[in-house]
């Protein structure tokens, strides 16, 4: 075997070692976990499984996260390709000011917003609902999302527009037929990082729900007790928490691939 070959394979590996490791500790006990090292379950159990699988409040952490993760997407993709395309196709008074603007809301602190958004939320009745939490990440995902679709557009030639105008195409008709589908890669690498996004972040998602929309990463809190951690529930937690971003992966994996080839991601 080749020493290029070898690198990949390595590096690889060196990646899925946690993952690995936090699937077998989900089919140990705790008294097994804390007893010592085993690269294998000694003793095999599913007892983690089952309590997240009849267990409301575990069940139900899963759906919340995925209700309010879901919702953002929609939201944020929805209202960043009309956003996208004005900055990609038009130049005005304080565009370049107003696109930097939208990128330091990105790397803004969620804990900067925590606060006003429990007052605001909890002012006007959304405190403890998906839509709260869907709003709120909008706040880091809808400027991603304008970025990365600003460059896809970018990269469509204008005369495209030119051409569906002069064929009699309103700019709706043009928009949904022709330029979606001609950026479709673009759309889904979007939907891809704001889902990934809005799913790992907790403290906006933990401080503006309580009991109805509560997010799996708040329900895993649970593990821990005065007795000490739980883990083998703690990891099998976290193994299901692994399951939507894989399967979002899969379906858009192409478009991935596509966006890293045009220098857009």
């Amino acid at each position: 075997m080749q020493k290029r070959s070898i690198i990949p394979i390595v590096y690889i590996v060196f990646l899925m070692l946690p993952i690995y490791w936090l699937v077998a500790m989900s089919f140990k006990t705790t008294n097994e976990i804390l007893a010592g090292f085993s690269l294998f379950p000694q003793t095999f159990t599913v007892e983690a499984y089952v309590t997240i699988f009849t267990d409301p409040s575990w069940y139900w952490g899963y759906i919340n996260s995925i209700l309010y993760v879901s919702l953002n997407t929609i939201i944020s993709v929805c209202v960043a390709l009309p956003a996208a395309y004005a900055f990609s196709r038009y130049r005005f008074l304080g565009d370049k000011q107003l696109f930097f603007w939208l990128l330091t809301n990105r790397m803004a602190p969620a804990a900067v917003f925590a606060l006003p958004f429990f007052q605001l939320y909890s002012a006007v009745g959304l405190f403890d609902t998906h839509l709260a939490v869907a709003l709120a990440h909008c706040l880091f995902n809808i400027p991603l999302a304008v970025w990365i679709l600003e460059g896809f557009m970018g990269g469509v030639p204008k005369e495209l527009d030119e051409t569906a105008y002069v064929d009699g195409y309103s700019f709706p008709h043009f928009f949904v037929k022709i330029f979606l589908p001609t950026i479709k890669a673009g759309v889904g690498v979007t939907a891809f990082f704001c889902f990934m996004f809005s799913w790992v972040e907790l403290l906006l998602a933990k401080t503006l729900t309580a009991v109805a929309a509560k997010p799996i990463a708040a329900t895993m809190t649970k593990t821990a007790s005065s007795a000490g951690y739980e883990l083998g529930l703690l990891a099998a937690a976290g193994t299901l928490t692994i399951v939507p971003g894989a399967i979002v992966i899969y379906f858009v994996r192409n478009y991935i691939a596509k966006g890293f080839a045009m220098g857009r991601v």
